[in-house]
């Protein structure tokens, strides 16, 4: 009420007879006031109120107005209380019923919605220790479809073989289709987290392959391999070494695989920390593969190597003879592969050599056994030779060793590993210039190298000044035949020195499409 009623208090009776009168008039007013709305509105206006609606009474009194002009204009009042009407009550006393006409329309059963997804593509770089499940899993594909995508690619690739540095491509449908009666994906996985529809991934095992995993007709996924259009080209590079190899080789514009390819080449012979002087060159002639754009996909392997040292000319070409191992021999036709490796790790420096000298550790006098050759830690160890390994393990001020008999006269070991590598036990046979541990500063040591050894009859010798058997030489129809691939290789040389435009007329044949273009 907008005022407040008080008691007249002790004031006479006259004034106690006025406000009982007042008191009942008001009363009297209030009651026949709502029995005259109640009884004034027809029971069809009698209608829920929702937050939108106007007051029942207001409302109704709209109705009625609409109804009158309605009637007034000739149109019938049904047709436009049924128009604008909210849904009726059935009974005035329940609580509203919405109707139907204000509720969202019903999905039946026999109805599928279908939402077109959008395509995305995305690619994914792969990091350190980076597993294939994970990247794609964080990509928000479902943890199952990506499971079932990795076991189709495992018919063609391990995906354990993923290297940091390498892209993957992915094509994710943005919102799955949903169906009610399908049981259709809905977008999420099992744990209710919101995921993208895998539609296919690439990705390339090495340069010449590309591996594609797409879905099939049964909504599964099919892995194919494809082989990629690249360019072979013969490339030839040569220089003359006037500081070092390593800065000679890159002015001539040699790829560092290349460069390393040529130190093995040579390894069983040349000794490349005392015999390369000022003045010496070299030359290689070796494959290299093309993008479509021209640019270096990568080399692919040394046709011809040589050296020339202090004037002597040493000539290496690769063959491969009846018995299917492919080697480098000499103009004669005997094998560059001696029985052990005179330095069995690439890109070393000669820091100590064998024989008597002070202890960098202990600090007195004592004949160092072998040789040592520092390296930046981690630099990759291979095995001198082909044998089996007698030890590998922690050895005292050897820190981490392994020890491989080559055969009944010698054996090699390693010493001052990082670690040694995986797989590497004692028992396992290894082949020659294969992986075996990578350089660190393990047992007694100042700083990361290699301590190299040779043992001979069970003792220690000079792994500089030994003198290893030789390799294969080629003999009969093997002989015949290399000397025909030798003559080839020297006439190839010519051609591609005699080219000072060759990877001008590469990229010009890859942007005409024909083999021999008119440039």
């Amino acid at each position: 009420m907008a005022g407040v009623l008080r008691y007249p208090g002790v004031g006479g009776l006259s004034n106690l007879s006025r406000f009982l009168v007042r008191t009942t008039a008001i009363g009297l007013t209030i009651g026949l006031a709502a029995g005259a709305v109640l009884f004034s509105l027809p029971d069809r206006d009698m209608v829920a109120e929702s937050p939108r609606d106007k007051p029942v009474w207001r409302q109704a009194a709209m109705t009625d107005a609409i109804e009158q002009t309605a009637t007034t204009d000739g149109i019938a009042p049904a047709a436009v209380t049924d128009a604008i009407e909210p849904a009726a009550v059935t009974d005035a006393t329940e609580p509203a019923v919405m109707t139907a006409s204000i509720e969202p329309a019903a999905v039946t059963d026999d109805v599928e919605e279908v939402a077109v997804p959008a395509e995305i593509s995305r690619s994914l770089q792969v990091g350190r220790g980076d597993t294939l499940m994970a990247m794609l899993v964080t990509a928000g594909v479902a943890r199952r479809e990506a499971h079932e995508a990795i076991e189709a690619a495992r018919e063609f690739y391990d995906p354990r073989g993923l290297r940091p540095g390498q892209e993957i491509r992915v094509t994710l449908a943005m919102g799955a289709a949903t169906g009610a009666a399908t049981g259709a994906a809905t977008g999420a996985d099992e744990s209710g987290a919101d995921t993208r529809r895998l539609l296919a991934l690439s990705l390339q095992p090495n340069v010449e392959q590309e591996l594609r995993v797409t879905r099939d007709a049964d909504d599964g996924f099919v892995a194919e391999t494809i082989t990629r259009q690249l360019l072979r080209v013969a490339m030839n590079a040569e220089g003359r070494i006037d500081n070092n190899l390593s800065t000679a080789a890159r002015d001539a514009g040699l790829p560092m695989p290349v460069l390393v390819e040529m130190i093995r080449i040579f390894s069983f012979d040349v000794d490349f920390q005392r015999e390369l002087q000022p003045g010496d060159s070299f030359e290689v002639l070796y494959e290299a593969l093309f993008e479509e754009d021209g640019s270096l996909a990568k080399t692919d392997g040394v046709l011809y190597a040589s050296l020339t040292l202090s004037g002597e000319r040493l000539d290496m070409y690769n063959f491969t003879p009846q018995s299917g191992h492919d080697d480098f021999f000499d103009r004669k036709g005997q094998s560059v592969r001696k029985t052990l490796m005179r330095t069995p790790i690439d890109g070393a420096r000669l820091s100590s050599r064998f024989g008597m000298r002070k202890h960098p550790v202990l600090g007195y006098t004592r004949q160092h056994k072998g040789v040592d050759f520092a390296a930046p830690r981690g630099t990759p160890i291979y095995a001198a030779g082909d044998g089996v390994i007698e030890s590998a393990g922690r050895n005292g001020g050897y820190g981490k060793y392994l020890r491989i008999r080559h055969n009944s006269t010698y054996k090699t070991a390693y010493g001052h590993m990082t670690r040694i590598a995986k797989g590497m036990r004692r028992g396992k046979r290894v082949r020659q210039g294969q992986i075996i541990g990578y350089v660190g500063s393990t047992g007694r040591s100042t700083g990361p190298h290699l301590h190299y050894e040779v043992l001979r009859g069970g003792r220690q010798v000079n792994p500089l000044k030994i003198k290893l058997p030789s390799g294969e030489k080629l003999k009969a129809a093997d002989l015949e035949s290399f000397q025909r691939h030798r003559a080839d290789i020297d006439a190839q040389r010519r051609r591609v020195r005699d080219s000072d435009a060759l990877i001008a007329q590469a990229g010009c044949q890859l942007r005409s499409g024909d083999a021999e273009p008119d440039c």
